[in-house]
């Protein structure tokens, strides 16, 4: 089975949470510090050690929350955001993410083309 997952926008949480919070308690986080809708973002939360990643989403009749831990390595994170507290990724920033590469930096690549080999 696969779960496939949309949303207009992936947030990630530049402030470390409390690990210990489970669905509702970062549903109150989203609307009470971010004032965001939570239905209409996917948002990305880290432990303080950043070897956790807690995924919070909307799905058709209720939310879904993912953990992921990286078992060697940290992830990467940006502390600066805006002034909500969250950085917007794309899709594959994302996975990226997730995949415990250092998205911010991939990010800087730009595709290349044939005349940049000149």
């Amino acid at each position: 089975m696969q779960l496939a997952i949309t949303a207009p926008s992936i947030l990630v949480s530049t402030q470390a949470i409390d690990f210990r919070k489970s669905i509702d308690g970062l549903v109150d986080v989203v609307m009470s510090v971010f004032n965001l809708d939570p239905r209409e973002h996917m948002i990305v939360f880290h432990n303080r050690a950043r070897d956790k990643v807690k995924v919070l989403a909307w799905h058709k009749t209720g939310f879904v929350l993912l953990l992921k831990r990286l078992e060697k390595g940290r992830f990467g994170m940006m502390d600066n955001g805006d002034d909500q507290g969250v950085v917007t990724l794309t899709a594959q920033q994302l996975s990226w993410l997730l995949a415990g590469l250092d998205w911010v930096k991939m990010s800087d690549w730009g595709e290349l083309e044939y005349r940049d080999f000149r």
